[in-house]
């Protein structure tokens, strides 16, 4: 693939010749070997993988410079051209697949200017949730390219505009168009609370349009992964859309607060305007505290009783998905793929054409594209350029049909038993089991993992877990494990060669820190370096209850989450120290649970990943 990125500004250039490793706080990302290869030479020496060259001095702001990235991992793929006066943190642009030639938007994010502004959890978020997600009426990303000074992500590109600015233009929607749209925005809402994430920032300008006026979801930056029964408290999103008891720094549970939302954007499409404004912030709160609105009097009754439910201060009495999809307004010409009977199935097929399509592209065989699709790899080249294809003959294929959503309805919106499979065509690798599908091997520092995705009907309450996964050979990750923590002097029992019991003594408190290490094998190539705190799992089996935990993981190399057996520290000991190699691992996320215990594991799990990454 080659990338073209021109900067203007004799400024813009500075910082483009080094590694630049992303390190904010407690969330670390590295380049990996083959990624610092990309730094070019100015003088204009060629390195591993990249070049760099001036293109003259035109540009009224001063020279502007060319930097090519050539990244040969990924050939082929796309080649996008952006044009900015100086790299702001987030610049977005339209990018061409060179072999398909099907229209991408490229999301381009500047690597200084994250660490400086402090949004490197953020952008994170974003990527963790857009991976996870194959829904019609969510934006869907398709891949992450990184380079050393940016980030590139290749996502699926509407036309249409923000719904904010279509709002403005042309002023309240018209009932029918307004349901039809409410419903959209609806079902991709209730897909992320079924998956477990609350996107926290709902509002017109993160809904996009496309070429046929379908919603979709973007912008899951301030989104988060919950799980059951876990209380969040923390204030997102922009004040005009956030809800009581957000702006009230109260506890929430997570998805109330995307009801109330939604409310303010049904409310924008009927009336052109939002139930809660004021330029006094002050003022602003207490109109939302106090949840009083004025309702047009041409918003039929039906129509008012549903937006005073959702827009309930208190939200226990606030509505719920199932009880907006209940409501008899919502329900009129309600089209059945938005909510399948069975949400806890998800099906789709290989379409044997797009493969031949593929190998036409690339010069490639069958069974390459469909070992490309098995793998789980969401940053194959041609996994990538395969769902493009399917993506753009959706559009033509059901332009004349209610759902013209650019992305496939794969996912829950497939029910098998209205599905025909035409002969040929092979069950989807998206819904292979959950250790392939939703395991891929990310080859970018802001990749974040697939989790095992919770099913709505399963009684087992979810649970998150942190790991590391990595393709080297398995002596040689526990070489570096315990490299890292003699580094650290963390004090050790091995178990046996892919077991440690491992603890840390709190300097402050002077109480002792455990967890369990442990190698497993994932596939044939990937291996999965777990963690657990031993001390969480002997608590619960005390309360003979399993209390759910939530881990968010992003990798620089390969790294899932997986749940592993309990196990109990005796002895441990602070000696040996092998050499080996891990390649470069980011920093893990996990929100505390049990207090100060919690988040000393979380400290322990950071200081140990973060010099493995080193």
């Amino acid at each position: 693939m080659v990338l073209v990125v021109r900067y203007a500004g004799q400024s813009c250039v500075k910082g483009h010749h080094d590694q630049g490793e992303l390190q904010e706080g407690p969330e670390q990302t590295s380049t990996s070997p083959s990624e610092a290869g990309l730094k070019g030479s100015k003088d204009g020496e060629h390195s591993t993988l990249g070049t760099y060259r001036e293109d003259g001095d035109d540009d009224p702001h001063g020279a502007e410079h060319s930097i090519v990235y050539c990244l040969t991992s990924f050939q082929g793929i796309l080649d996008a051209v952006i044009v900015a006066v100086e790299p702001s943190v987030v610049r977005l642009d339209v990018g061409e697949h060179q072999l398909t030639g099907h229209k991408v938007a490229v999301k381009i994010l500047n690597r200084q200017k994250i660490r400086s502004l402090d949004v490197v959890g953020k952008i994170k978020r974003e990527i963790q949730n857009l991976k996870l997600f194959r829904h019609p009426h969510i934006i869907k990303l398709y891949q992450v390219i990184s380079t050393p000074t940016d980030f590139f992500m290749v996502m699926e590109y509407v036309s249409g505009g923000e719904l904010f600015d279509y709002i403005c233009k042309h002023g309240r929607v018209e009932e029918m168009e307004a349901r039809r749209l409410f419903q959209q925005i609806l079902s991709a809402v209730d897909y992320c609370h079924r998956h477990m994430v609350v996107h926290r920032d709902l509002k017109p300008e993160n809904v996009l349009l496309d070429a046929h006026m379908n919603a979709k979801i973007a912008d899951f930056g301030l989104s988060n992964m919950m799980s059951d029964g876990e209380f969040l408290r923390t204030s997102c999103g922009s004040p005009n859309y956030a809800a009581p008891e957000v702006i009230s720094g109260r506890l929430y549970a997570g998805p109330e607060v995307d009801i109330w939302s939604c409310g303010v954007i049904l409310y924008a499409l009927l009336c052109g305007t939002l139930p809660f404004d004021d330029e006094h912030v002050p003022t602003l709160f207490k109109k939302i505290r106090g949840g009083v609105f004025y309702i047009p009097e041409y918003l039929n009754r039906s129509i008012a009783t549903l937006l005073m439910h959702m827009l309930q201060v208190d939200p226990l009495k606030r509505a719920t998905i199932k009880d907006i999809r209940e409501h008899e307004w919502f329900k009129q010409d309600l089209p059945s793929y938005l909510f399948p009977e069975d949400p806890s199935y998800d099906a789709n097929v290989i379409d044997d054409e797009a493969v031949k399509e593929v190998c036409e592209k690339f010069e490639c065989t069958e069974s390459e594209v469909m070992n490309s699709l098995y793998s789980g790899d969401p940053q194959d080249q041609l996994a990538v350029a395969y769902h493009l294809i399917i993506d753009n003959r959706r559009i033509m294929n059901q332009a004349s049909e209610f759902y013209l959503a650019s992305s496939p309805p794969t996912g829950s919106f497939m029910d098998d038993s209205a599905m025909h499979i035409p002969p040929g065509l092979k069950p989807h690798p998206e819904r292979m089991p959950p250790l392939i599908a939703d395991s891929p091997k990310a080859r970018c520092p802001l990749d974040a993992l697939n989790t095992t995705k919770p099913k709505s009907l399963a009684v087992k309450k979810a649970k998150w877990h942190l790991g590391i996964r990595s393709q080297s050979k398995p002596y040689d990750i526990m070489a570096e494990v315990y490299r890292a923590m003699k580094q650290l002097d963390f004090e050790w029992k091995v178990v046996n060669a892919y077991h440690l019991r491992v603890r840390r003594k709190n300097p402050v408190t002077g109480n002792y820190v455990k967890m369990s290490l442990q190698l497993y094998l994932v596939d044939n190539r990937s291996y999965l370096l777990d963690f657990k705190s031993i001390d969480d799992e002997v608590m619960e089996q005390r309360s003979g209850s399993s209390t759910p935990q939530r881990s968010s993981s992003t990798a620089g190399l390969h790294r899932p989450r997986s749940s592993f057996d309990s196990v109990t520290a005796e002895s441990y000991s602070l000696s040996g120290s092998l050499t080996g190699s891990l390649t470069g691992s980011t920093l893990s996320s996990v929100t505390p649970r049990l207090g100060s215990h919690t988040m000393d594991f979380f400290e322990m799990c950071a200081s140990l990943i973060t010099t493995l990454a080193r």
